[in-house]
C-alpha cells in the first residue's frame, strides 16, 4: 500500500479511494491506479454509499466517525477522503495492520 496517493494536510491526510457500491460485503479490495479500492455493500443511491465507506474507514483506522469525511467526490465512485488526527504514515499502518488481521482470519476459517 506504499503506492497510494495520501497527502498530509494540516489536521491529518486526504486519501485517494475508488470505491465500488453493491459488493456482497464491505472491504478493502487493493489499490488501483493510487488509490485505495474499496468495495462497499451499500448501493449507490442516497449517500448510503457514502455512509458506509466513512463507516468502514473510521472502524478500519480506529477513529471516530466525525474524523472521516468525504472533501471531493461525494456523487463520484472516485473521491478524496480527509481522515484528522492521524499522519500518513499511521494510515498506512492501520490499512496494512487491519489486512494481516484479516488473513489470519481467513486462514484459521
Amino acid at each position: 500500500m506504499a503506492g497510494l496517493d495520501i497527502t498530509e494536510e494540516q489536521d491529518g491526510v486526504v486519501l485517494a479511494v475508488k470505491v465500488v457500491p453493491g459488493a456482497s460485503r464491505t472491504a478493502v479490495s487493493g489499490e488501483l491506479d493510487g488509490m485505495l479500492k474499496i468495495k462497499v455493500s451499500a448501493p449507490p443511491e442516497k449517500g448510503r454509499a457514502n455512509g458506509c465507506l466513512i463507516d468502514f474507514l473510521a472502524k478500519r483506522l480506529r477513529v471516530k466517525k466525525n474524523a472521516v469525511s468525504i472533501v471531493s467526490g461525494k456523487n463520484n465512485p472516485v473521491k478524496r477522503v480527509q481522515i484528522n488526527g492521524m499522519s500518513a504514515e499511521e494510515v498506512l499502518s492501520e490499512l496494512t495492520r487491519a489486512d494481516k488481521r484479516n488473513k489470519r482470519s481467513v486462514k484459521n476459517a
